[in-house]
């Protein structure tokens, strides 16, 4: 085994980013602008003229594959999809869709899924892909209601009818139905129909017609802070998103082959990993699991037969992954052999993943594989910054993509990144509200986030995430509370012990935090049974004991009360996708937990420690 001490001089494996170069200026007021002095290389500004040149220049290439209920490849080369996208686009034309009846996915990914999307794109029909957990994991509906009646769409499909049932009844009304399989008892079109229609010269017409600024996609936002806002993506803006990304990673355009997870009714899945697969012309395999242990059964055995050229998950995926590469050297022989990039979005990476991965690659391939991230969300399509570092470090964002123009507003004493460029969105669907609200006097888009510079003196090492601004919070005191600082460090602390965190605190006297523990590992740590369950794990004496030393070394670098962690409860509880508390990617809302859970955070700040809270020793 390599040393942990001989990973820094250890070599990557070589693989070629693009021309970084930025240009800075500083206002009077602290307001900092960045922007790439890289122009922007040509782009088509129509989704689908990607898809019409590859299947020109490598019809047979696979595109797109997923696997059939008897566990074999089903896939599609670029000319088997664009035939079938032909058909399909043709019978949207005469079906009831329109630009302001567009066409809602409301079903998980698939090649049906991809197929109807692309169709629509390809006559400038938008279409929105919403999250499965509001037609399967609710049972008021009332986001869904919320995004049907704001979307009015002509049509709506799901992969299995019975499945969907219960949510289709719910909100269909006279809405087509679209269905893959088992119609039930509403009426229904099947998806095979669609493959009969005959395509003419209308399609081409339609395609034609689209211009930078016809509206692709409209992606909801989680409703974290309210209901979902539906979030407008032009094809310029995909277009020009694509283009950014490719030259910041140009070997994308060499050997791109993914197996991937990530949901299309998010930008990272959807935007990001099936689009850029489109414009490169890779191939996409798509893998039925997800990061739960469940989940992850499925994932290990597709990486068991397809090597990826990019890796892309969220940090929870990696941290899953680990267990399984550790044990298996097949595994991990495998997944490394081709593999050029991992990249991580969605969270933060804790630093103790990151090691791993690179420990596991250099004992597996003798070299490192460089792992990346960037900022984006789903106003810029989804992405504004990367790291192209070599030597970066978990939570290294990078600077700004070509084309992208960067400003950092001093806030409150942070600075919030705001964008402007092709890839920005033009407002949210039918919310003028909001979108007047998203951008400040000079048109620039307000992400929310806070970033800092790793050396205010050296632009070129790049941004760091600073925390969402809107979960900062003051103690009574009137001292401001850093989020985003003191859970990375919590999480770092923990070593892999700690699933998650939430900070508490808001107008109270100190800060307290609810710890979710990584049952697994906590399970193997503390030599607890393989039966035992989340409460087990949460009141085993050996955890709290580590929980009290974690807190007491954290509370001896703290620098005053808006730093010290005083109190902590161990959760015995899981976080619910659907009350609000996690989304489809893993990622936590704060807020939304500490309002779900009033009686944890009342533990906390009892005048006398519950015996279930750790209390820091100062």
């Amino acid at each position: 085994m390599i040393l942990k001490d001989d990973i820094q001089s250890s070599p990557y494996r070589k693989i070629h980013f693009g021309e970084v170069s930025i240009d800075t200026a500083t206002r009077e007021d602290g307001t900092i602008l960045l922007k790439s002095r890289v122009p922007l290389q040509p782009y088509p500004t129509r989704m689908t003229e990607r898809l019409l040149h590859w299947a020109e220049v490598r019809p047979d290439h696979i595109f797109i594959g997923q696997r059939t209920s008897e566990g074999q490849w089903r896939t599609l080369t670029y000319q088997q999809t664009l035939d079938q996208v032909l058909q399909i686009a043709q019978y949207l034309l005469q079906a009831d869709v329109s630009a302001s009846r567009p066409i809602a996915i409301l079903s998980e990914n698939s090649i049906e899924h991809g197929l109807l999307a692309l169709a629509a794109l390809h006559v400038g029909i938008p279409y929105s892909s919403i999250t499965p957990a509001y037609s399967l994991r609710s049972t008021d509906f009332q986001k869904l209601r919320h995004v049907m009646d704001l979307l009015t769409p002509g049509m709506l499909f799901v992969s299995d009818g019975k499945k969907y049932e219960k949510a289709l009844k719910a909100v269909a009304k006279d809405t087509e139905v679209v269905v893959v399989s088992n119609p039930g008892d509403i009426p229904t079109t099947l998806f095979q129909d669609l493959l009969t229609t005959v395509p003419t010269h209308a399609v081409d017409e339609a395609f034609n017609r689209i211009e930078p600024d016809t509206i692709a996609k409209i992606l909801f936002t989680s409703g974290s802070t309210g209901l979902p806002k539906g979030v407008i993506n032009t094809h310029g803006n995909i277009c020009t998103n694509w283009q950014q990304i490719t030259q910041t990673f140009p070997f994308m355009a060499e050997e791109f082959e993914i197996i991937d997870w990530l949901p299309w009714n998010h930008t990272f899945g959807g935007n990001h990993n099936f689009g850029l697969i489109l414009y490169n012309g890779g191939t996409l395999y798509l893998d039925e699991g997800n990061p739960t242990p469940a989940g992850m059964k499925a994932t290990v055995a597709n990486l068991q037969e397809i090597a990826p050229t990019i890796y892309f998950n969220v940090p929870k995926g990696f941290g899953e992954l680990l267990e399984y590469l550790r044990r298996d050297r097949g595994l991990r022989e495998k997944f490394f052999s081709r593999v050029k990039l991992l990249f991580y979005a969605g969270a933060g990476m804790p630093q103790h993943v990151w090691d791993a991965l690179e420990q596991l690659a250099l004992d597996t391939v003798g070299e490192r594989i460089i792992i990346s991230t960037g900022l984006g969300c789903t106003e810029s399509s989804p992405s504004a910054l990367f790291s192209t570092r070599p030597d970066g470090f978990a939570g290294l964002l990078g600077l700004p993509v070509p084309g992208l123009e960067l400003k950092l507003v001093p806030v409150d004493g942070k600075l919030e990144a705001r964008f402007k460029g092709g890839n920005v969105t033009p407002g949210y669907w039918r919310n003028e509200e909001a979108t007047q609200k998203a951008y400040d006097e000079e048109g620039y888009y307000k992400s929310g986030d806070a970033l800092r510079f790793v050396d205010p003196d050296d632009v070129y090492k790049g941004l760091l995430f600073d925390g969402r601004l809107a979960e900062d919070f003051k103690l009574n005191t009137g001292t401001w509370v850093n989020v985003g600082t003191i859970r990375s460090a919590l999480l770092a602390a923990g070593n892999g012990l700690i699933q998650d965190v939430v900070i508490s605190g808001h107008d109270r006297d100190y800060v307290g935090a609810l710890v979710f523990p990584e049952v697994e590992a906590c399970k193997a740590r503390f030599g607890l049974t393989f039966d035992a369950d989340l409460r087990e794990v949460a009141a085993s004496a050996q955890l709290k004991q580590t929980m009290q030393q974690i807190l007491d070394i954290l509370g001896q670098r703290s620098t005053g009360s808006a730093t010290l962690i005083k109190r902590v409860l161990i959760a015995d509880f899981t976080l619910s996708m659907d009350a609000g508390e996690l989304t489809d990617k893993g990622s936590v809302n704060q807020k939304q937990v500490l309002k779900n859970h009033p009686e944890a955070v009342a533990l906390l700040y009892q005048p006398k420690p519950a015996h279930q809270v750790i209390e820091v020793n100062t």
